[in-house]
């Protein structure tokens, strides 16, 4: 597939952003809901679609009873306006696509008001092309809408990039809205925005590139782990590629340049990162990070405090 990634640019086009919710900790390690809460409604102040229970909500590591919280309690906060979450389903390298799982995950999800997500799993990846296709079928059939999702294993060793002859038969699957894509890689994503527009041009290409957020100038909008850092912050972007403001360039500079120090290896610090981020933006109450996850330095506090004052100017001007 020829790729012109000039030719592609969509200029002042309307952005849909959501962002992956932080799920902040207290200083015993229980979740700070009232920072929960604080940084949901920020989200969506800002008019993004809080998306929870999500990687960055370590949603592969919490318990039901933190999930089933997380839902009512963002329910209760997005109302009408509605929100996006993940169905996870823990498996090991050996195991068979299990639907139930993922359909008891769909039903929690939309009894709460919710958009799933259906994360990957060993058992879904693991399978053939078709058998993938015909695993995402069968989960339609227990919603009405539905968000695909393809993972690098960078981020968890259990994530696929497809195919796109599987990402084309996944477009056209009518209950499924969009994928998020999270190869890092480009040029990927520029083909399954080409394709998208041949195929089905109201399908979603979400981008999960937190080392090009740029890819919203090409066409894609976006369901990113980095938004969480600064939910206000990428809204005033993304109105400012909307308006033809050319201070998008400088905001979405900076914005790049967290990304890539946070987003570095390992990448699942990141997690880390953002608490450590919001919690010197006074907007959770520590920058502890959910057990088992993985940290980052103390001395990443410079450089991340380095960057909020700049982002405080920009926002400011």
């Amino acid at each position: 597939m020829s790729i012109d990634p000039i030719s592609m640019l969509r200029p002042r086009r309307k952005i849909t952003g959501m962002s992956a919710i932080l799920l902040p900790l207290l200083a015993d390690d229980s979740v700070d809901w009232t920072g929960f809460e604080s940084h949901v409604r920020l989200t969506l102040d800002a008019g993004l679609i809080p998306a929870v229970n999500m990687d960055t909500g370590y949603g592969n590591l919490i318990d039901e009873a933190t999930r089933q919280s997380v839902l009512q309690r963002t329910q209760t906060l997005a109302g009408s306006g509605g929100y996006v979450a993940g169905v996870y389903v823990a498996d090991q390298p050996d195991s068979d696509f299990d639907a139930d799982a993922y359909r008891r995950g769909s039903e929690q999800i939309q009894q709460h008001g919710g958009t799933p997500v259906f994360f990957q799993s060993f058992g879904l990846t693991g399978q053939s092309d078709d058998q993938i296709v015909s695993g995402y079928q069968t989960l339609a059939a227990s919603c009405d809408t539905f968000i695909a999702f393809e993972l690098s294993d960078v981020f968890l060793p259990l994530g696929k990039i497809y195919s796109l002859d599987v990402y084309e038969q996944l477009m056209q699957i009518p209950g499924c809205v969009g994928a998020k894509h999270s190869s890092l890689r480009r040029e990927l994503e520029w083909q399954r925005l080409q394709l998208r527009d041949r195929v089905r041009p109201d399908f979603k290409v979400l981008t999960g590139n937190d080392l090009a957020i740029d890819m919203v100038m090409y066409g894609s909008d976006y369901l990113l782990g980095l938004s969480t850092f600064a939910p206000d912050a990428f809204a005033r972007r993304d109105a400012m590629w909307e308006s033809g403001d050319p201070g998008f360039y400088e905001l979405n500079d900076l914005l790049q340049y967290l990304g890539a120090y946070t987003f570095r290896p390992p990448v699942p610090a990141y997690k880390h990162s953002a608490a450590m981020f919001l919690n010197l933006r006074g907007r959770i109450a520590t920058d502890r990070t959910y057990p088992g996850s993985p940290t980052r330095a103390e001395s990443d506090l410079e450089v991340l405090q380095s960057i909020s004052t700049d982002l405080n100017r920009l926002m400011e001007a």
